[in-house]
């Protein structure tokens, strides 16, 4: 371990994963009321000073203006080595940004890595007439249940639910760090009130 100015550090431009702002403010403080954690773990960098494992304590270090880090250096790593040691430095923290992973990074290696596709990744690359099986532990806290209906992306069938259930774009980019504040989704889920109103007209 050694310790380096920050300005020499380079952010990940890669990073799949992110953390809510909550989350973000609670490692910011938590940096703050106790800044020798970083010593336990310092940020983890290539020979070209881009972060591998860290790179939301180096945000939360920068907005708080820390000067010095700890860095541990991982030399002579091929591309593939940096790409899985931050898959599995990242599997329990955080939340993933799908996108990123999709357009970035080789699906069977995530899974292979240990990273399961969640539920609508599994959907959207399904076979037409193949079977998902569920692990028994999944579950929706809190429970509720839900009807799914498919259409194929850019069909006139998706188009025409789109009609239907009235759907709306929404902000995406507000809820997480370092996101675009003009990243926008459409909206794909609401419940029965929600469905009444816009489709049976029952107020």
């Amino acid at each position: 371990m050694e310790i380096v100015d920050i300005s020499e550090i380079k952010e990940n431009e890669l990073n799949p994963r992110y953390i809510t702002e909550d989350k973000f403010e609670k490692l910011k403080r938590s940096i703050k009321e106790f800044p020798e954690m970083l010593e336990k773990r310092p940020l983890v960098v290539d020979e070209n000073m881009i972060v591998l494992g860290g790179n939301m304590r180096l945000k939360a270090i920068k907005e708080l203006k820390i000067k010095k880090v700890p860095i541990i250096r991982a030399i002579g790593w091929s591309e593939e080595q940096k790409k899985e040691f931050t898959i599995k430095d990242n599997l329990a923290f955080g939340a993933w940004d799908w996108d990123s992973l999709a357009n970035e990074w080789d699906e069977e290696k995530l899974e292979h890595w240990g990273l399961e596709l969640p539920l609508d990744e599994k959907i959207d690359k399904m076979e037409e007439g193949e079977v998902i099986h569920l692990e028994k532990s999944l579950q929706v806290i809190p429970k509720k249940e839900y009807i799914l209906i498919m259409a194929d992306e850019d069909s006139d069938d998706w188009e025409e639910l789109k009609t239907i259930f009235k759907c709306t774009v929404v902000r995406q980019g507000g809820s997480r760090v370092n996101a675009s504040s003009d990243q926008k989704g459409l909206e794909r889920v609401f419940d029965l009130k929600t469905f009444k109103e816009r489709v049976l007209n029952e107020q």
